[in-house]
């Protein structure tokens, strides 16, 4: 694992390898350290792992912590 893979940031919106039971398979980084806690797209179930579990089962960035940041900052 490269320092590029271990990058995630709260508020970054990330696509999952498999889908949740509601059938979003989009979540938002809601605390990283150690662990992270996700937040799911489609029905708001909080769910925290292993960072590197999470690593693992990531499929895409879709949107960074600091993109989101900038576009909220603007609609203000």
């Amino acid at each position: 694992m490269n320092a590029a893979d271990a990058s995630v940031s709260v508020g970054d919106i990330v696509k999952m390898k498999k889908t949740h039971p509601c059938g979003s398979d989009t979540w938002t980084v809601i605390r990283t350290g150690a662990d992270v806690k996700i937040k799911c797209g489609g029905c708001g179930r909080i769910v925290m792992m292993d960072r590197f579990v999470f690593i693992k089962r990531r499929k895409a960035i879709i949107t960074s912590g600091s993109q989101n940041d900038i576009t909220q900052s603007s609609k203000e």
